[in-house]
């Protein structure tokens, strides 16, 4: 029993667990696949868990590690590692919660073994020439389906007949043999597609021996043995029933069905010898005999057939919700051939060993008397014989539970008078409730001819008239206790009665009720179709269709087109006889027209009429072919530039007498689905082609690649098939139409090949040459034409990678493909994993399938770069770079190789990074404001790998104020502009209150300007001396030497100093003022955004910075210098 969703949303109830996904019955563990699924599925509150049983016993998957347990879920996968068969077995799982337990179905996992054939040799089998004789192929037994072949050693179809041929076991049945059937290579193949396997047995020789006194004799059969047997059918098999007889000349094989002549559906198989009766034939069991007989007389075996069949559930048990108190029936009927053993079970236990004093058992029912909410629980019943076992769950849930309505409380329903209306009231609860509707909060209920309350709880009301609009209510009443909803309904009258207003859509429909859309000349406008450049094509009927969401109404009009010329019309017989051709003459007033005579006949599309030829307006007659054996009728329009003109009066009708075809089919096409068979199909004529009853096709055909008479064959389908051809081999073909008048035309012959065969052969000389460390060239010997078996398709090369240089853990990776079609005799495979270990296989291919691989070839892909992920915590005037190693390093990793620049123009720099632990990099003295591109590569020993690209963006320089008497850390960055040189330079400031917080009028102060002055004075005196100390040559001193050329990579980065001016491109000034704030821990981040958060921050009046200064200079420079002391302003 399933409570509905809409029930739990409402109140927390417990309920049952139930199945609601499982495993088919069998799981195949095929090669192929690289895992297998389990599957067991439940719901349930509380929520269902699980546990499974493995051929009987308690089995828990989650202690097996192999396993791969799903979440909140029984299903578990069985990987396919190479060792399943300790998995092979019968499972059963268990959901269960507090309430009960829900059983699954017996799922079956079979590890199928490859079939093989016993390795066995064979003495020659001699035989006397005339003889009987049988070879046996006896296949191994594997997964079904079997599909046997008898062929030689070059894969050639031993040739089948009424003489020769293969029985249902698969062995190869000689009526009588002859001097052609000795050959030293007889083998039975073994086919299992579904594990895509084909086994061969050793080959066997037959050595006839030829006599003179060969003598004819009367039938005997070879099988079935004896004069009757009996035959076991499952129901809904095809059965077949089989018949090979010896003797000379060649018995033929006759079938019955004792008491009923031959079966009504029936087909003859394997020349007559095998009766097949589809399985959805009505009775199909029964006595039927087989006749074998030639000249000298006849044999005759009975067969004695019963249709038996599986379990199968006559009367199911159902889920029940009953009230406490009540008795509860389970029902469970079950049919079956032999009869079925049922079994019942409570929560997945045994009935019989649970003990209940109000469970009563009579044959196929149980009965539950006084149920109680203990006696709440999932019942199985499962019925069995040898032909299958079904299982199905019960949950019958006992509890009392108030009305629950799940209809929503104040539904609106819209009607139109005189119509019908249904309102809805779900009602879940238990015991059921009784369901009442009132109207208008009145306590009368609604009754009358016109309302009916159903069983679902839902009001219908009949012929609705204007005074039932109003509210509704409806009100659902147990022993638990009541519950209502309300619904309103309005009434509205007929559509174009109606003074409302709705709203409503208006469709324009015409030609047969086809929709006017997307033609230009229509358009609609406020509910009025306009038609522009009216023609006779538009002349019809025409309706428009209102619709409102409740009903909808149709007004129609019909539309004439009135023309400036008409059209005369005369049909005469041609002057020498009239058969077939008739000569049509027109009389029209007009020029620049052309006319389409028409036609319809009575015999195939009576009431169509069709094109059948055009005529220049300047002619007045045509001579019109037609087919044979055909009641015509014509008629002529004509056409100008405006369109299209009414048609004249029909003529006549006008029988042709019949012909002979006078075309043959087309499209012949020629395939070969199997090995020894043709395929020919092609386009049937057209009934109205037959030119007379008795149509048929005569089917020629002969082998084209050696001397052969036209084998010839009538059929009425317009298909045929050549069966025990040799395999792909050419032929030509004939297909010539036929009635009773006579032949057609002599037809065109075509040619096409009989079926074809896998490929028997291999590549050979199979090569790999490496090109780089994802690429690798494949070359080899093409495949004999002999070989091939049919149309070369191309080849195939398959590869997958053994295992990773790097680690040297063995792991059998993916299968890849790659096709080359054509005659081709190398290939190029991309996308390989570098410093790894392959192997590769090559095979042809046809239309039939593959062929036999190549001798495994294993190579090695030398190193190459990996592909690291690159990410960027952007700073004002530095980045720092973050990478991880690469997944796939492609090789041992030495390095990385890191290239950057400015987006827009800039040279390209390039930082060799030596350490491959290395995952980290700061990058300084960065433009801001200014967008970079990152390239990153990680280097093995023979290279570095493909580029990682990142675009990131520095920050932009801010502006910031200090108040006088605060000390503030400053780290924005500032930028001096020179108006100029139109030079920027960018500073890292570390300022004091004390130094930014000068007034605007201080610069006319007198001891500011003897400051100032004193300052300039000194600069000019370090700038003379610098230059006369350049003029002399002089040598710099390591220190000055260092300033001169700071060491980038051996600079520590330090946020506590700031960037001072320097008007020298060369040398930052010395002696800067520090910072009063002090030294700074190095490892404060200069970019931080809380360094910059006080709200104590003041700007001056014009809303310049304190302590922004600018310089005239020709060149940027920019310099740090650590902050080491503290000095007083």
């Amino acid at each position: 029993m399933d409570i509905p969703l809409e029930v739990l949303t409402h109140a927390n109830i417990e309920q049952l667990p139930t199945i609601t996904a499982q495993s088919p019955g069998a799981v195949i563990a095929l090669p192929s696949e690289e895992s297998f699924a389990v599957m067991c599925e439940a719901k349930g509150n509380p929520e269902p868990e699980f546990r499974w049983t493995k051929n009987g016993q308690e089995f828990d998957p989650s202690l097996d590690p192999l396993l791969r347990k799903e979440e909140n879920s029984g299903t578990f996968v069985i990987p396919n590692n190479g060792n399943l068969t300790e998995y092979q077995g019968t499972y059963r799982c268990f959901a269960f919660n507090k309430l009960g337990t829900a059983v699954s179905q017996e799922i079956g996992f079979m590890v199928p073994k490859i079939p093989k054939f016993p390795k066995e040799g064979f003495d020659p089998f001699e035989v006397e020439e005339g003889q009987p004789f049988i070879l046996k192929c006896d296949p191994p037994k594997g997964i079904p389906p079997l599909q046997i072949y008898w062929m030689t050693m070059y894969l050639q179809h031993i040739e089948q007949d009424d003489r020769v041929s293969m029985g249902l076991n698969g062995d190869l049945y000689f009526s009588h043999v002859e001097e052609k059937d000795s050959r030293r290579d007889y083998c039975c193949f073994a086919a299992f597609p579904k594990i895509r396997t084909i086994v061969q047995k050793s080959a066997m020789s037959v050595v006839v021996t030829t006599t003179n006194s060969i003598l004819q004799r009367k039938p005997s059969l070879l099988t079935p043995p004896g004069v009757r047997s009996e035959a076991v059918l499952v129901k809904g098999e095809d059965l077949r029933l089989e018949c090979i007889a010896e003797g000379i000349p060649t018995p033929k094989v006759e079938w019955e069905k004792m008491g009923h002549g031959r079966p009504e559906k029936f087909r003859l198989e394997n020349h007559g010898k095998v009766l097949v009766v589809p399985g959805d034939e009505q009775d199909v069991g029964g006595k039927y005999l087989c006749k074998a007989k030639n000249p000298l007389g006849e044999v005759v075996h009975y067969f004695t057939v019963t249709v038996e069949e599986p379990p199968e559930f006559l009367v199911e048990p159902q889920s029940q919700l009953s009230m406490i108190g009540a008795d509860v029936v389970i029902k469970c009927s079950v049919s079956g051939s032999p009869q079925p053993i049922t079994t019942w079970s409570v929560n997945g236990v045994p009935l019989q060993e649970t003990l209940s004093a109000n469970r009563k058992i009579f044959d196929d029912t149980i009965i539950i008397q006084n149920g109680q909410p203990s006696d709440s629980a999932v019942y199985q019943c499962e019925a069995s014989n040898k032909h299958g076992k079904i299982l199905t769950n019960a949950n019958i849930m006992i509890m009392n539970l108030y009305p629950i309505i799940l209809t929503s409380d104040g539904q609106e329903y819209s009607a139109v008078e005189d119509q019908g209306v249904m309102m809805h009231c779900k009602v879940f609860s238990s015991p059921p409730s009784t369901i009442f509707w009132s109207k208008d909060d009145s306590s009368e209920l609604v009754t009358g001819p016109r309302f009916t309350v159903h069983d679902n709880g839902s009001l219908e009301i009949h012929t609705i008239e204007k005074g039932d609009t109003g509210q509704y209510t409806c009100l659902a009443k147990n022993l638990e206790g009541t519950s209502a909803v309300d619904a309103m309904l309005y009434v509205k009258g007929t559509f174009f009665g109606r003074h409302d207003n709705s709203t409503y859509s208006c469709v324009w429909q015409v030609y047969q009720w086809r929709l006017i859309v997307s033609v230009s000349r229509y358009f609609l406008e406020e509910g009025v179709l306009h038609i522009v450049n009216v023609s006779h094509r538009d002349q019809g009927e025409y309706r428009c269709v209102a619709r409102t969401p409740v009903d909808s109404d149709v007004a129609s009009a019909r539309l004439i087109v009135l023309g400036e010329f008409t059209l005369g019309f005369n049909l005469l017989p041609r002057p020498k006889g009239w058969q077939r051709d008739i000569r049509e003459t027109q009389s029209v007033p007009l020029e620049h027209v052309h006319f389409v005579i028409e036609f319809e006949e009575n015999k195939w599309q009576p009431g169509s009429w069709r094109d059948l030829q055009r005529v220049p307006g300047n002619h007045n007659s045509a001579v019109l072919d037609l087919h044979g054996h055909v009641g015509y009728r014509f008629r002529v329009y004509a056409v100008n530039a405006v369109g299209a003109g009414p048609p004249s009066k029909p003529t006549e009708r006008y029988l042709t007498p019949p012909a002979a075809p006078d075309k043959n089919p087309e499209n012949i096409k020629i395939e070969g689905h199997l090995p020894h068979e043709m395929d020919i199909n092609w386009e049937p004529l057209s009934p109205i082609e037959h030119n007379g009853p008795g149509l048929e096709y005569k089917v020629s055909y002969r082998r084209q690649d050696v001397e052969d008479e036209w084998k010839e064959h009538t059929v009425k389908r317009h298909s045929f098939v050549v069966r025990n051809t040799p395999t792909f081999v050419p032929y030509e073909i004939k297909i010539q139409a036929k009635n009773h008048q006579g032949w057609g035309p002599e037809p065109k012959m075509v040619t096409g090949y009989s079926g074809e065969d896998f490929p028997s052969a291999a590549p050979d000389d199979v090569a790999v040459e490496v090109m780089n460390s994802s690429v690798v060239k494949v070359t080899w010997k093409q495949v004999p034409k002999d070989k091939l078996h049919g149309h070369l398709g191309g080849y195939r090369v398959n590869w997958w990678r053994m295992r990773s240089l790097l680690h040297s853990k063995q792991s059998q990776g993916e299968r890849h493909t790659a096709a080359f079609p054509g005659s081709r005799s190398h290939g190029t495979v991309s996308g390989l994993v570098p410093f790894s270990e392959y192997s590769l296989i090559v095979m042809s291919f046809n239309g039939r399938g593959n062929g036999p691989g190549s001798k495994a070839v294993n190579f090695k892909t030398p190193e190459g770069g990996g592909f690291p992920e690159l990410v960027a915590d952007v700073q004002k005037r530095s980045i720092s770079l973050a990478w991880t190693p690469p997944l796939e390093p492609n090789g041992i990793l030495t390095g990385y190789l890191l290239e950057y620049q400015l987006k827009e123009a800039g040279p390209l720099q390039t930082v060799n990074i030596s350490k491959p632990d290395t995952t980290r990099w700061h990058l300084r003295d960065l433009e801001p404001l200014s967008k970079y591109r990152f390239q990153l590569r990680s280097c093995t020993s023979t290279g570095c790998g493909s580029i990682v690209n990142l675009e990131s963006t520095t920050l932009e320089t801010s502006d910031v104020r200090a108040a006088f008497g605060r000390l503030y850390r400053c780290k924005h960055l500032i930028r001096c502009r020179d108006e100029k040189a139109k030079a920027s330079q960018s500073h890292r400031a570390s300022l004091s209150t004390g130094l930014a917080s000068v007034h605007t009028g201080i610069s006319s102060q007198g001891w500011f300007i003897g400051l100032m002055s004193a300052i300039a004075l000194l600069t000019l005196v370090v700038l003379i001396a610098c230059f006369v100390n350049r003029n002399k040559g002089g040598k710099y001193s390591v220190k000055e030497k260092e300033d001169l050329h700071p060491d980038v990579e051996s600079q520590g980065i330090n946020d506590d100093t700031f960037c001072e001016y320097s008007d020298n491109d060369e040398k930052p000034l010395k002696g800067s003022q520090h910072s009063l704030s002090g030294g700074l821990k190095a490892e404060d981040s200069g970019d931080s955004l809380v360094d910059y958060g006080d709200d104590d921050a003041q700007f001056n009046e014009d809303g310049s910075f304190i302590g922004e200064y600018a310089a005239k200079k020709e060149k940027r420079a920019s310099a740090e210098i650590k902050a080491t002391a503290q000095t007083p302003a």
